[in-house]
């Protein structure tokens, strides 16, 4: 029987009495779908969770892909994930129903993926790359690629990949030398190198069909000079049958965790006769590929967050059930032990984990909701939506990713030196769990993101709604007088973020890039705390809420533990904000910038 690995009643909680998912059928977009079809979409994603990927998550750990006569091997119940996740609707659920989708909510299909992930994290990357692979494609493919490439990744068959990083250029993609030469007969010859490709070749599907970028000749240097193409791993021939496309895995990374997925190396075009498909128009492709890259961020985010959520639940059944020592006001050695759950540390180690878990997932899924929106409105109000789903997604993505690695080692800590076995799953998770701050952009990488483009552009209007935004759930909050003091907290915080601001954006006028941008990691680590408050104020505004319809017993708890995981967030980890705040404000040294490379230099 699997492990718990998520909360069942916070997702709901999250889904119902925070975000409201219910208003989202109103619209005609989604009036197909209600409450209890949506239960249904949970409980099916539950039992698939249950019964396919958590059974094979250690197996798929133990037993890591292998490249045998070029072809790289898999586990075999991945060949059986896809099936599932395609002939049940999982890959194409939130996609429209012209191109064979469910057009189920954003909000809804992320919940289901955050299943999927806790359960099995290198099992739910195959089918998630192929939806974002496939949702390129029809944002701005034309009708043929659609039709040739769309129904095959849908229902499971064909897999999809994004193709972006090179040896030489890593997160620089200006610098990528991919070519791409136009032929007389419409498809271009590809040539070049492309490593880090997740899912990039295995024996699970029948075919792998690469996103990818490339510099047509004669572009212009830099990104403004990249395209993006369909190049598959098997092209159609004129009978339509696959025949090999010149696509060579040159060698499988061998990863610390995340290891039932495969990573290649691949080697194109050696041979001049790797065809590919320009999508859309020459010289958008990063533009293009910038829809797939955002939602693998969040999908990033979601993925840490799940497997923080695994290892959480796992150490919280552990410590319920461990004995160990006594009640610190017992000295009586003959008294039986008590459960380490008694403990004030290992509660606040537990408190610590589901405050980073549940204020992560809320995060997420009001990510997801704003995507809902934009999909549902128009003018004004579609706008918003969009401004503040692009100056959320860097901190949705980095802070679950940074501090799910903190998260997962307190569940490890709460094992002792159990958890650093792999007699348990926590070992796995805490492996699992390192690459996220890593792919689909490092944390560095959105740090400059927020900094020196999300807070700035349109003359700050995102930023604006951001702070109007958590304002208003202030204003919610000082009407419940139990959290008047966090309301006054979270005030404070927004005035801080104000002033943290400002001060960057006059440093940004008055020094070098360099300087401007220095920090711009502790930055993200500020506007992620208190990104992460306003959602724990969320949700402590709705379980107030909650509690006033005299709930039963079991629920009664499950609000009163919300209400203290929240007034744990604002007393332990809201505080952080003022050493970062004296560090960006009032800092007068710049040693990571005055730092000369020479000076590491030991002889």
């Amino acid at each position: 029987m699997a492990g718990k690995f998520i909360s069942e009643r916070n997702l709901k909680f999250l889904l119902y009495e925070v975000f409201n998912v219910d208003e989202l059928t109103g619209y005609p977009y989604y009036d197909q779908h209600n409450r209890k079809l949506i239960e249904m979409v949970l409980d099916a994603g539950m039992k698939l969770a249950k019964d396919i990927y958590y059974p094979i998550l250690e197996e798929m750990d133990r037993t890591p892909p292998e490249m045998t006569d070029g072809r790289v091997k898999v586990h075999p119940s991945v060949r059986d994930i896809m099936s599932e996740a395609g002939e049940g609707g999982w890959i194409a659920s939130n996609f429209p129903l012209a191109v064979g989708g469910e057009q189920l909510p954003h909000i809804v299909a992320a919940a289901c993926r955050f299943i999927f992930s806790a359960a099995n994290y290198s099992g739910s990357i195959y089918p998630e790359l192929t939806a974002g692979a496939a949702r390129l494609i029809t944002s701005f493919g034309n009708d043929r690629l659609v039709s040739t490439y769309v129904p095959n990744m849908l229902n499971g068959k064909w897999q999809g990949t994004m193709a972006l990083t090179e040896p030489q250029a890593g997160s620089s993609l200006a610098d990528i030398t991919t070519a791409a030469a136009l032929t007389p007969d419409g498809y271009y010859r590809i040539r070049g190198q492309k490593i880090f490709i997740s899912a990039g070749d295995h024996d699970g599907v029948e075919n792998v069909v690469h996103l990818m970028l490339a510099k047509i000749e004669g572009a212009p240097a830099g990104v403004k000079g990249i395209s993006l193409f369909v190049v598959p791993k098997n092209r159609l021939d004129g009978d339509g049958r696959l025949v090999p496309n010149d696509i060579t895995v040159s060698s499988i990374y061998h990863k610390l965790g995340y290891r039932g997925t495969p990573i290649t190396e691949l080697s194109i075009g050696e041979n001049n006769d790797c065809h590919g498909y320009l999508v859309g128009e020459p010289h958008n492709g990063l533009r293009y590929m910038f829809q797939m890259m955002n939602e693998s961020r969040l999908g990033v985010g979601l993925g840490a967050t799940a497997i923080a959520s695994a290892a959480y639940h796992a150490a919280l059944a552990y410590a319920k059930e461990r004995p160990q020592g006594r009640n610190l006001s017992q000295k009586d050695a003959t008294l039986p032990q008590v459960p380490i759950i008694q403990h004030a540390d290992v509660k606040r180690m537990l408190l610590f984990q589901r405050a980073v878990v549940e204020g992560s997932l809320s995060l997420n899924l009001q990510c997801w909701r704003y995507a809902d929106l934009a999909q549902v409105t128009s003018g004004e109000e579609r706008q918003e939506s969009e401004l503040l789903l692009d100056i959320l997604t860097p901190v949705a993505k980095s802070y679950p990713a940074e501090m799910g690695i903190l998260s997962t080692s307190q569940a490890l800590q709460c094992f002792g030196g159990y958890g650093y076995c792999d007699d348990f799953p926590v070992e796995q998770y805490f492996r699992d769990m390192r690459i996220h701050p890593i792919h689909e952009g490092t944390t560095g990488i959105q740090g400059m993101d927020l900094l020196g483009r999300k807070v700035l552009m349109h003359d700050g209007k995102a930023f604006d709604l951001y702070l109007a935004v958590i304002e208003k759930t202030v204003e919610e909050a000082k009407t419940v007088s139990e959290l008047a003091r966090q309301a006054a907290k979270m005030e404070m915080a927004l005035e801080q973020l104000r002033q943290v601001t400002l001060h960057k954006i006059r440093q940004r006028s008055n020094s070098t890039a360099e300087v401007f941008l220095a920090d711009a990691t502790l930055y993200l680590e500020f506007f992620g705390i208190i990104t992460i408050a306003w959602q724990w104020l969320r949700q402590a505004v709705a379980a107030c809420i909650a509690m006033e319809q005299r709930p039963s017993r079991k629920d009664r708890n499950f609000y009163q533990g919300k209400l203290y995981t929240f007034r744990y967030f604002f007393s332990y980890e809201l505080p952080k904000i003022f050493g970062l705040q004296q560090r960006l404000v009032e800092a007068e040294e710049m040693p990571t910038v005055d730092m000369e490379p020479v000076f590491f230099t030991e002889n």
